[in-house]
């Protein structure tokens, strides 16, 4: 296989780019380091619900599980939910089923009793309980009625169930809706996730080399070629790690022990990184083009209403003066002079 000679080419022990969201290689920038004491301390201090936002490729999956992982330790039973589009019924039968609950054959109103039964117990004796929705802008208007309705189930002094929802951008303008702004009052934290600079993308690069076995005084890819992996990736670290495998396994084939920036220029043209933004401004030309094709035949067709209008009351206005002009015709009982 090429990847275990690849790794061995390079002396690394792991594979230190793969793009599924594994903790062990995460990279705390300032940000990352805020959204995850943000995420720890919701749900500990049981602050009921937390919003996490993020473009895609930033780390937001990876991020959850970090917190997941660290609030395991800690006794919290937590359902994670990484496909919402869903009904309210199969949402509701997921949840309790992710929480060991039994719900074959049950209608919606037993399992949202047998929940609460089962939220109720695990305060009662001191225990968290979380849910997690991931890709959560996916959310029907209905799924986040239903998620606003979960996070009813509370004591007088705190909330039975911790809810974080995590998302792209979008997520934050439905919740910004005036339709939604019962949920926008009860999220007590909020957080967002930005892409890597170019300083953080050199750090996240060396980073993983190392957790896979690089030592530090090795560089693998050089400062031209890492500020190249900037450029094309633009910081997003999803974006990072598929630049960097192509490239270690494009270098592993030139047998070159550095990678260099015209590996990294050739694999992002490979890779067409530059294709979506390209097509996204002809996208936007052609629409341009179409609102303004739409502007002149909008006004070539008023114009033409108003040539008719104008045509039509001169015609009237002929007709009545072609009337007042010819004799009146004399009927049999008028006499003739």
């Amino acid at each position: 296989m090429i990847i275990p000679v690849y790794k061995a080419f390079y002396n690394l022990r792991l594979n230190p780019f793969e793009i599924t969201p594994d903790p062990f290689f995460l990279f705390s920038t300032p940000r990352h380091n805020e959204a995850l004491a943000s995420l720890y301390y919701g749900v500990r201090a049981r602050k009921g619900f937390v919003v996490l936002t993020g473009e895609v490729g930033t780390g937001k999956t990876l991020l959850v599980r970090c917190v997941l992982e660290l609030l395991r330790r800690t006794g919290v039973a937590f359902a994670y939910v990484f496909n919402p589009s869903l009904s309210a019924l199969e949402f509701i039968r997921y949840i309790a089923g992710d929480f060991g609950l039994p719900v074959a054959g049950k209608a919606k109103d037993e399992i949202i009793l047998s929940l609460s039964a089962f939220l109720v117990d695990r305060h009662q004796r001191k225990l968290a309980t979380l849910l997690v929705v991931d890709e959560a802008h996916h959310l029907s208007a209905e799924l986040l009625e239903e998620v606003r309705l979960l996070t009813n189930l509370e004591t007088t002094q705190q909330k039975l169930l911790q809810i974080v929802l995590a998302g792209q951008p979008e997520l934050d303008e439905m919740l910004d809706s005036y339709a939604l702004r019962q949920i926008k009052q009860r999220v007590a934290l909020r957080c967002q996730l930005e892409p890597l600079n170019l300083e953080e993308t050199r750090g996240y690069i060396q980073r993983r080399l190392q957790i896979a076995g690089v030592g530090t005084d090795i560089a693998i890819f050089s400062e031209a070629a890492t500020s190249a992996i900037f450029r094309h990736s633009k910081g997003f670290p999803r974006t990072i790690n598929t630049i960097c495998e192509n490239a270690l396994l494009s270098g592993y084939g030139r047998r070159a022990a550095v990678i260099s920036p015209e590996i990294v220029d050739e694999v992002a043209s490979d890779l067409r990184l530059g294709v979506v933004s390209s097509r996204e401004e002809k996208k936007n030309g052609s629409s341009r083009a179409e609102k303004e094709q739409e502007k002149d035949e909008l006004l070539r067709a008023v114009k033409t209403l108003l040539e008719l209008h104008d045509y039509l009351q001169e015609m009237k206005l002929s007709d009545k003066k072609e009337a007042t002009t010819l004799p009146r015709e004399i009927t049999e009982h008028e006499p003739y002079i």
